[in-house]
């Protein structure tokens, strides 16, 4: 590899990880910026197929753009990361961590605002959500059940 090459950025590639309890596990470390939404639902889509999970897609694609949209926009660092993992077999995660300490807070909008109803989304979506503090951020996740694994 060249010196050119190695001063590139890394681009948001879906790597594969072993998960804690040994189901596999999706990351990518995508740029602070209003595309990488799009990106993080991709990779949210080819984890749940790997998983052979598609139903989950959609409601998952929408739970995953709210937390990377509020790092877009509050977040100041370059990047942000993504992660969907199955820490149990009932049960999907996705995280978004971010450098921002900054925990989101859930409002009620009014009627004339354009914004500030994703956290009401990913709490009416999800079957739970919260906010981890990291030494160096803070890491938004939610959660899916897996139907069928009761």
């Amino acid at each position: 590899m060249d010196a050119q090459s190695r001063k590139q950025p890394r681009r948001c590639l879906p790597l594969t990880v072993a998960g804690p309890t040994g189901h596999p596990g999706y990351s990518a470390t995508l740029p602070r910026e209003p595309g990488s939404a799009a990106t993080a639902r991709r990779l949210v889509h080819v984890a749940l197929a790997a998983w052979r999970l598609e139903e989950l897609s959609d409601v998952a694609a929408l739970i995953v753009s709210e937390p990377v949209t509020n790092s877009v926009k509050h977040a100041r660092s370059h990047s942000i990361r993504i992660t969907v993992t199955r820490p149990e077999a009932v049960r999907v995660r996705i995280g978004v961590a971010d450098k921002s300490k900054s925990f989101p807070v859930p409002r009620e909008p009014s009627a004339e605002d354009e914004g500030g109803r994703g956290l009401a989304l990913v709490e009416a979506l999800a079957e739970d959500w919260g906010t981890d503090p990291l030494s160096w951020g803070k890491r938004v996740w939610a959660e899916l059940h897996v139907k069928g694994h009761e």
